[in-house]
């Protein structure tokens, strides 16, 4: 404990906690602070202007990253027939209708993201008690509830990741991991803060993407520049 400590004492030195970094420079600080045995997951925190109790102000969607984001997701989709045959040839880990309801009902969750055919929903929704809270409900918004299950399987493989407004007004997302190269994580960066912009509500007032911070999974937060960022999504 006191090793692990130490570390963490030594990669907080490399921070200036007052200071509002380059996203480059900020980037390349949480490589540079990542001191753990594992390979960390990169994480950006977005606070934005908005009102997250507001309905017209929520803010969620999916996107791809260009990178990926050195995890190869479980993909669930609940379909049947045709889609059922799609979403196997696409490469989903698990394909099914009752029998996947029944077992989710009993506790098992051995996969990261699910998807459903729209006429499935009125099956999965008597899931929605077990899969809402853990944020694996099929989403529209998401792409997640659909008929082109071999599109969405193949984005999601590919590096697709959903955001969602928490009840602090505040965006968390992985964009990599710190094993990925400082331009990787740049890419997969600014995908993600132009998605945001294009996300941007009609009712948000003011500056929309308030701050910025970027860390791994057992390093110290950077803070990023927000307004140069905000400015060069636009």
């Amino acid at each position: 404990m006191a090793r692990n400590s130490k570390r963490a004492q030594e990669a907080a030195k490399l921070v200036d906690r007052e200071k509002l970094y380059d996203v480059q420079e900020a980037l390349g600080l949480v490589k540079q602070a990542a001191k753990a045995k594992f390979d960390e997951t990169v994480e950006v925190a977005v606070r934005l202007g908005v009102d997250p109790k507001k309905q017209d102000q929520q803010v969620r969607g999916a996107v791809v990253l260009p990178h990926g984001t050195g995890k190869t997701s479980r993909v669930l989709v609940f379909a049947k027939g045709d889609k059922a045959k799609e979403a196997q040839e696409a490469g989903a880990d698990y394909v099914g209708d009752d029998d996947l309801i029944q077992k989710i009902s009993q506790g098992w969750f051995d996969f990261d993201v699910v998807v459903a055919t729209p006429d499935m929903m009125g099956a999965v929704g008597r899931l929605g008690r077990v899969l809402g809270p853990k944020g694996l409900m099929p989403n529209p918004k998401t792409g997640t509830v659909t008929f082109d299950v071999a599109r969405a399987v193949q984005e999601i493989k590919a590096g697709k990741i959903e955001y969602r407004l928490d009840k602090a007004g505040i965006i968390h997302c992985p964009i990599g991991k710190v094993s990925f190269e400082v331009d990787q994580l740049v890419g997969n960066f600014r995908t993600l803060l132009d998605a945001l912009q294009k996300a941007k509500p009609s009712g948000a007032k003011g500056q929309y993407v308030r701050t910025v911070t970027v860390t791994s999974t057992m390093g110290p937060g950077v803070r990023v520049n927000a307004q140069r960022v905000a400015a060069a999504a636009e």
